[in-house]
Order: C-alpha cells, then sequence, then structure tokens
C-alpha cells in the first residue's frame, strides 16, 4: 500500500509539474502579426522581416511574430486603423495615405530641400521626442523613419519648371500640395499603383525618392530624372503597435524591443541613403537620364515652394498645434545635419 501511495504522489507531483510546464511555455510565447506594405523584395521590407526575426532571436522565442510583406494582411491606408482595431499588432505604413491623422508630422513631408534619408529618419525620430505629437496616442510607436530627397521623375524631360506646367504627375498627402505649386496636376494613388499608372499613361511622372525607381520598378517606366533637390520633400513613415497588445508585454520584453527599436532607428535612416543610390543605379541601367538644376533655377523651385512652409504654419495655428516651433525645429536640424 506504501509503495501505491508513494507511486501516486509521485505521478502527481510529475501530472502537475508538466501542466505547469505547459501553462508555462504558453505563457511565453506571444504571437504577433506585423503589416506592412512594402513588397517583400524591397530593402524596407527586408529590413522589417529583420526586424522581427531580431525581436523572436533576443527574446529566445517568448515573441513570434508573423509577418505579412505587401500589403496582403492590410492595405497601406488602412494599416494604422487596423493597428488600433488589432486587425494586425504591429503596422509600418506612411502618414500621408490618412491625410489630416497626423497633422503636425506633416512637417516632415513639406519641401524643405532635403539631401538625404539619413538626416530625414534622424530628424523625424528627434521631433517625435522633443514635441511628443498626441495624434500617436491611439498606438503605441515603436519608431518612425523618412525616406530621402524626393524628387521629380517625368516620361518627358522637364529643365525648367515652366516644363512642370499641365504634367499628371503622380503625388500623395503633401507631395499633392508640391506638384501643385511647380505647377503640375497632382494624381494621387498608393506607391504600389503607381508602376501601372505610369505605363499606362494615367500619370506624366511621379514625385519620389530615388529608391523607387528600383524599389517599385519605377525606372523602367521613367525617362528623365530632374534633380529638384531645392523642393526636395520628404514623406514619414511610421512603425506602430496596437496599444493594449503594448501593454500586455512583460517590462524586459518592452525594454529589449525599445532597445532594437533605437538600432533600427539607424538602420532605416543608412538603408534610405544606400536604396537611393541603388536606384539610381538601376534608372541609369534602364536608360533614364537625369537633368541637373543651376543654382539659379534652383532658386527659383524652392520660391515656388515656399508657400506651402508658410501654410502649414498656417494651418497648425488654426488647430492650436505648435507649427511654427515645428518648422523652425526642422529647419535649423536639417541646417545642422
Amino acid at each position: 500500500m506504501k509503495r501505491l501511495w508513494l507511486l501516486a504522489l509521485v505521478s502527481g507531483f510529475l501530472f502537475c509539474l508538466l501542466i505547469g510546464w505547459q501553462a508555462n511555455a504558453q505563457e511565453k510565447t506571444i504571437v504577433l502579426k506585423y503589416s506592412n506594405f512594402f513588397p517583400a523584395p524591397h530593402m524596407n521590407s527586408v529590413l522589417a522581416d529583420q526586424w522581427c526575426k531580431e525581436v523572436e532571436k533576443r527574446t529566445n522565442g517568448r515573441v513570434k511574430i508573423n509577418y505579412y510583406p505587401g500589403a496582403v494582411l492590410t492595405p497601406a491606408a488602412q494599416t494604422y486603423d487596423s493597428v488600433v482595431r488589432g486587425i494586425a499588432d504591429i503596422g509600418l505604413s506612411c502618414q500621408a495615405y490618412t491625410r489630416g491623422r497626423f497633422p503636425l508630422t506633416e512637417a516632415i513631408d513639406l519641401p524643405l530641400g532635403y539631401k538625404s534619408g539619413y538626416s530625414a529618419t534622424k530628424m523625424i525620430n528627434e521631433f517625435y521626442k522633443k514635441f511628443a505629437p498626441k495624434e500617436y496616442d491611439e498606438t503605441h510607436v515603436l519608431y518612425l523613419h523618412a525616406h530621402g530627397p524626393g524628387i521629380v521623375h517625368t516620361k518627358k524631360p522637364v529643365y525648367k519648371l515652366e516644363e512642370m506646367k499641365g504634367l499628371k504627375i503622380r503625388s500623395t498627402g503633401l507631395s499633392a500640395k508640391l506638384a501643385q505649386a511647380l505647377g503640375a496636376a497632382p494624381v494621387g494613388m498608393p506607391m504600389t499603383e503607381s508602376y501601372d499608372s505610369l505605363s499606362k499613361g494615367v500619370a506624366d511622372g511621379i514625385l519620389c525618392p530615388e529608391e523607387a525607381l528600383e524599389g517599385f520598378k519605377l525606372g523602367e517606366v521613367v525617362a528623365y530624372t530632374t534633380e529638384s533637390y531645392p523642393a526636395a520633400y520628404s514623406t514619414a513613415f511610421f512603425v506602430v503597435m496596437n496599444k493594449a497588445k503594448w501593454n500586455s508585454l512583460p517590462k524586459d520584453i518592452q525594454a529589449t524591443i525599445d532597445q532594437i527599436n533605437t538600432e533600427w532607428i539607424e538602420k532605416s535612416a543608412k538603408n534610405w541613403d544606400a536604396i537611393d543610390k541603388s536606384g539610381r543605379i538601376f534608372a541609369e541601367k534602364h536608360g533614364v537620364k537625369r537633368i541637373p538644376l543651376s543654382a539659379q533655377e534652383g532658386a527659383r523651385w524652392a520660391a515656388a515652394v515656399r508657400p506651402i512652409l508658410d501654410d502649414y504654419v498656417k494651418s497648425m495655428k488654426a488647430k492650436n498645434l505648435p507649427g511654427d516651433q515645428v518648422l523652425s525645429f526642422c529647419l535649423d536640424y536639417l541646417k545642422s545635419h
């Protein structure tokens, strides 16, 4: 009888251990869904996938992330709302697809005369740290980034400002205002639709960074790049997480992800410049010709877009937002970096 009781006791103990181990294993495995509109081969998509793998690695498998590139989980324009609602746990898209949703951040999209994606990415994260805009309060911001100089790419040559008049230029968000300021007719659409629109003549050109010439194969359907750097804009991108999901994570996992985010700001900044360079090479191989602007002509382009900056300040003032401070911060940052 003693043996039977001992055997039952040991068996019960082992059973409890097994149940506890299984419950603990289940508790440790946190599965998240990450939605991204960039096509899988695009370097921004590759970088996002690497972020997922790094989180899994540094949390020792306690976090598993199912990654969905190419807008297969959520359309680009709906990604932010999808994260808010929990359809996706993490989302990457650009603020310009939901114009008016991120009013203060629209400063990043202004034609400030950007010279690199590195400075644009560093600046947007410093902007967020300094101003902590409430427009992101529905989510937890992991990190932000911004592309390199957005300039003019067309199917026919544009040597001077007057030759922009009447051209149908794909643009989105504030870049649509930029197209208008330069005399063109803006055609709004997500980047994912731009290739077909250019190839079919729906658009005559596009405002975008040079990386898109390769990343979205636009170098195959445009013939000229006008180096309109004095009027160059950028586009802000977010990587955000569902707020409730973030708050449910253990503190040590949050700290790990925060550290990875800091590293990915730097990686994203360098990546934008690297893929801009790669985009130029891709375009040249497809016969795209570059058109430089003289200093005098460049000044004309900069003057043409200056009212957009002034309008931003006015519109932010009407919303009781510190647009003047944000614009001054951005201009000063770009000047000193």
